[in-house]
């Protein structure tokens, strides 16, 4: 994949499988966004939480995720908190019905490839 300048554009990639995790943000970094990690979706509702200047502009997240929440609980949360903020799911297990996602989401299926899965992340902010 090509690397590009940075467009300054903040996206949080929340995986709990860590070599998934950092495929994604590096596919993303290289093409040109800035990336936070987060394992689950409480990590990711401290890192929005944390983020006081309101950088990050999209979550991408994985569905299926230990804890209390699952990657659909976050995203409505999310949507609740922080209504601009643009969101990406993804799973290999489960394909939400449009009606599951909240406005301003998209889904793509696992496996993605990094192409595939920039494409997605691009079409958000098109």
């Amino acid at each position: 994949m090509q690397c590009r300048q940075s467009n300054g554009t903040r996206v949080l990639v929340v995986e709990d499988e860590c070599m998934v995790r950092l495929d994604a943000a590096e596919t993303l970094r290289d093409a040109g966004y800035e990336v936070v990690e987060a394992a689950d979706a409480d990590e990711a509702l401290l890192v929005l939480d944390l983020d006081r200047d309101q950088e990050i502009e999209l979550v991408f997240t994985d569905i299926n995720m230990p804890g209390a929440m699952n990657g659909l609980d976050l995203v409505w949360r999310i949507r609740e908190q922080r209504p601009t903020v643009r969101l990406v799911l993804t799973s290999g297990a489960i394909r939400p019905l449009l009606t599951d996602l909240p406005d301003r989401g998209a889904f793509i299926a696992k496996p993605y490839s990094p192409e595939s899965m920039t494409r997605a992340v691009d079409r958000m902010f098109a």
